[in-house]
């Protein structure tokens, strides 16, 4: 009934909006949850960022008040009240609204300090003070909008008011019943909004519903009217959205809380059949994190998951492993000289890093069917990504090397279980399929390139590795069906892709010296007078297109034919015809004789 009456009350005020009544005393509409959200998403709460927002809430309202010339004085400060009487235009309102805001971010500011360095009595007190300053705006500002605001703007606020009530008792963990009451009240006036307005509207009325939602699970399941499990608090934490920042908190502690109670009757961690004992809480409480984690993967709801929850489902199973490792290796830090505990520690150590091998194996396993998906898939958007050959050649590069670590972590040891050995061959047989699945898809991407040959000779390396993989499996007491057919469509794909590059080669080689004699045939030795284009020649520092390409303007001219006569320098010719000709005098009389005495005579 309260519904039906807000409704026909928007109605009713709708059609008498140009009453004489409504002149003389106009009321002022505002889209509370419009305006908000803008303002959130535009100032720091997309990336979660509340300090940003507080920010722009206090210059906000500096703003607003200067430009309504209602300031507390310059001296002396003086405070003035904001009453129905004072609210002579819409900015009066907003100056309300966004009071309640900067409260409420300055509480969600704290909020987050405190889940960041621990909790403390000081920062907590201050938040709910914020939140209690919060409530008393929105208070104010249902009451003014009750009065001085029209009737879809009274319910927002009245919808805003009980939402900040009730964000107020869910923090200080009272009044639940009360709570309960707040959240309901606000998720109804949204859910009849939703029903009217633009598409933008709507949109924003659905989102804020799904918002509350889970505080009102909440609420019923501390009051006892409802039996919360833990799998559905971790879907509710996939949501986004301020209004779900002071539940996700209290959510952690409710999913702390109901692990810890499971742990203490968790005792070992079963792996190929072998029990490991656990002894370390925060060691119980981690892996049985993850093990509620791989229930939402290989469920009966795994179906209904998308691609992209499943990848974020195995990022926190990987984080939630790896903290268990971590405590492990603390343990074995101060495990001492007890050698009984240290082999206990290592053998659970090993088991759970081979549990977070497969997973890894699994997830890179659902990235290679995403980029499968794509791979022969038409680009209708320019933005979508086609997943080209290279790419997949590389995820199973992953795949193999994952393979071979899992593979060398189980063989490690002295004493290698049957189990283990047994697994060692299966991983094997795993490496064996991925290399003929990689050998396939890099023979695609050379056929891509043109590369004919090696393209024909990695299809058959590929069919030959997937014929090899697929008698193994049969030869199992157990084979795998579907390993078995996506082996036996390799095999195919990998026969008839082999014979379609081979025809392609041939064609390509006989029609090799055809294409050339057209390529050939393209080309012009004489310049036509009637263009002005350069010849090849003249612009080989620029890029075009290459001779005889299709889509060149014109014939491509390499140079002119015959060419032009040219001026050649020659050296010139000497000829001395005179030096036969010339007598030279005799100088004789100019030079020097030897003098020789009677002593020098002796000594001949």
């Amino acid at each position: 009934m309260a519904k039906a009456n807000d409704v026909s009350a928007m109605e009713i005020d709708y059609q008498n909006s140009t009453a004489p009544d409504q002149i003389s005393n106009p009321k002022f509409s505002i889209n509370v949850l419009q305006l908000l959200k803008s303002s959130q998403m535009q100032h720091g709460l997309r990336h979660g960022d509340y300090t940003r927002y507080r920010r722009y809430c206090t210059a906000r309202l500096r703003r607003l008040y200067k430009s309504l010339k209602f300031t507390h004085g310059r001296g002396k400060y003086t405070k003035k009240a904001i009453t129905t009487s004072t609210v002579t235009e819409v900015r009066f309102l907003h100056l309300v609204l966004y009071t309640a805001e900067r409260a409420w971010s300055h509480a969600m500011e704290k909020k987050t300090l405190s889940l960041r360095d621990g909790p403390n009595a000081r920062p907590r007190n201050y938040l709910i003070g914020r939140l209690r300053k919060a409530v008393k705006w929105a208070t104010l500002f249902q009451d003014l909008c009750s009065i001085k605001g029209d009737s879809r703007s009274s319910l927002e606020a009245e919808a805003y008011a009980s939402y900040m009530k009730g964000n107020l008792l869910f923090e200080k963990e009272e009044n639940w019943n009360v709570a309960l009451k707040s959240f309901k009240s606000a998720r109804a006036v949204y859910e009849e909004l939703g029903k009217y307005g633009d598409l933008e509207n709507q949109q924003l009325c659905r989102e804020r519903v799904q918002e509350l939602d889970p505080n009102i699970r909440y609420c019923l399941h501390k009051i006892g009217e409802s039996n919360l499990q833990t799998s559905e608090l971790v879907h509710i934490d996939e949501m986004e959205g301020p209004a779900l920042d002071l539940f996700k908190a209290k959510l952690e502690a409710v999913m702390a809380e109901a692990r810890s109670q499971q742990a203490a009757s968790m005792t070992e961690f079963n792996w190929l059949g072998h029990k490991f004992p656990i002894s370390n809480a925060k060691t119980r409480v981690s892996i049985l994190k993850a093990q509620e984690l791989e229930k939402d993967l290989h469920g009966p709801t795994a179906n209904s998951l998308t691609a992209e929850k499943r990848l974020i489902v195995f990022d926190k199973i990987f984080a939630a492993y790896h903290e268990a490792r971590s405590c492990i290796r603390s343990d074995l830090v101060t495990a001492g000289s007890s050698e009984n505990l240290k082999d206990d520690l290592s053998a659970l150590d090993k088991a759970i890093g081979a549990v977070l091998g497969q997973r890894t194996i699994e997830r890179n396993q659902l990235l290679v069917s995403l980029a499968k998906s794509k791979l022969n898939k038409v680009r209708d958007d320019k933005t979508e990504k086609v997943t080209k050959p290279e790419e997949l050649v590389r995820l199973y590069d992953l795949l193999l090397q994952n393979t071979a670590d899992l593979s060398d972590l189980v063989s490690s040891g002295r004493d290698r279980k049957p189990e283990e050995v047994a697994f060692t061959e299966e991983c094997e047989l795993k490496s064996l399929v991925f290399r003929a699945e990689r050998c396939f898809y890099l023979a695609k991407s050379y056929s891509s390139a043109g590369k004919r040959t090696e393209a024909y000779a990695l299809y058959c390396r590929a069919r030959s590795l997937a014929d090899t993989a697929l008698k193994k499996i049969q030869n199992l007491t157990t084979p795998d069906q579907v390993t078995i057919k996506e082996l036996e469509m390799l095999y195919n794909d990998s026969r008839s892709h082999s014979c379609i590059e081979h025809a392609t080669g041939v064609m390509e080689e006989q029609k090799a010296p055809e294409n050339l004699s057209k390529k050939i045939s393209t080309l012009s030795l004489t310049k036509n007078d009637n263009k002005l284009e350069k010849f090849l020649i003249e612009k080989l520092d620029s890029y075009e297109s290459a001779v005889g390409d299709s889509n060149t303007r014109g014939i491509p001219r390499i140079d002119a034919f015959p060419p032009a006569f040219q001026a050649t320098p020659r050296n010139p010719i000497v000829l001395d015809l005179a030096f036969n000709s010339i007598e030279f005098p005799s100088l004789e009389n100019r030079m020097k004789k030897d003098k020789k005495g009677f002593i020098s005579r002796l000594w001949r």
